[in-house]
């Protein structure tokens, strides 16, 4: 009989929905038959929720110590009690820096154990940027944490589903600053990491859709700084001539129709948005986000903190 991989799960910010996915996740015996949860978080934060919200919390603890001396011999799903921070200072919704920095420490450790090999992969439950700023981390985002962390060369983020999958050539960054951040180079490597990905999971060579920045893909120069023309056109010719099937750029308003969704794999978007609103729009309790070009496998929830139902 192969083992189950262990997977790290992270349990995001502690004021937001995370701890209560997780209890989720942990109840759930479909999951521990296909791998092995290892739940990087705080036990009293889960305990306060599980009485909160009447789920169950029978998953054993151990210390991270413990964890790492002894992850070989774990086969069932298991609570790494980080001791972050203390239940009582936490209030549900409402974020801060202790927050921020508790969350952020889940993340680093789960790295740390799928880099020293503890752990198969790692998915996340959501952070909160500003909860993580006001502790003086300064990353965007889970995407921006794991490339620093990682030493990876390229990387991108990758919103995946059966109905639709987006990646990413800008993500967390103002729309003011999206023209400045597009180079020919960088969406080429988006577009070769997304082909990558696909092939790898479908089992075939894909079929890709480029969006153009501006409305109607600039219009022949009439929108923009004919971006279209100096940058993302050369970047589809170059990745056309390394045999990827290639197509645009194509006006956003009308690339994600349904016609054009079904003969595409995968659609490469300038900034967040531009792929985030149809993914959130057709698939929202079935996509998957994943970090494109690591070392090491993460995914994570589509969602953020929702401290509104926290």
């Amino acid at each position: 009989m192969t083992a189950r991989p262990r997977i790290a799960i992270t349990m995001g910010d502690p004021a937001g929905v995370g701890p209560e996915v997780c209890l989720h996740l942990l109840a759930d015996q479909t999951i521990a038959q296909e791998c092995t949860p290892i739940l990087f978080g705080d036990a009293s934060i889960l305990s306060r929720v599980a009485n909160a919200t009447k789920l169950p919390l029978a998953t054993p603890r151990i210390s991270l110590q413990q964890f790492q001396s002894s992850y070989e011999s774990i086969i069932s799903p298991m609570i790494v009690d980080l001791q972050t921070l203390a239940a009582d200072p936490v209030q549900p919704g409402i974020t801060s820096a202790i927050t921020g920095r508790a969350g952020y420490t889940y993340v680093d450790r789960a790295i740390d154990a799928a880099l020293a090999g503890q752990v198969a992969a790692v998915s996340t439950a959501p952070l909160n940027k500003e909860a993580m700023h006001a502790a003086g981390i300064n990353f965007p985002g889970h995407t921006e944490i794991f490339a620093a962390r990682t030493n990876a060369a390229r990387s991108c983020m990758m919103q995946y589903s059966e109905e639709i999958t987006c990646t990413f050539v800008t993500v967390h960054v103002g729309y003011r600053e999206v023209p400045g951040l597009l180079t020919k180079e960088r969406i080429l490597d988006v577009i070769e990491l997304t082909a990558a990905a696909l092939k790898k999971l479908r089992n075939r060579e894909p079929k890709i859709v480029v969006c153009g920045l501006n409305p109607h893909a600039g219009e022949h120069g009439l929108f923009g700084d004919r971006e279209e023309e100096r940058i993302i056109i050369p970047a589809i010719a170059a990745a056309r001539a390394q045999g990827i099937t290639i197509e645009g750029p194509l006006p956003p308003d009308t690339a994600f129709l349904p016609a054009k969704r079904k003969s595409t794999d995968a659609f490469i978007c300038m900034y967040h948005d531009q792929g985030h609103i149809p993914v959130k729009a057709l698939a929202f309790d079935s996509a998957v986000n994943t970090t494109l070009g690591l070392p090491i496998i993460r995914t994570s929830v589509d969602h953020g903190t929702a401290c509104d139902i926290a």
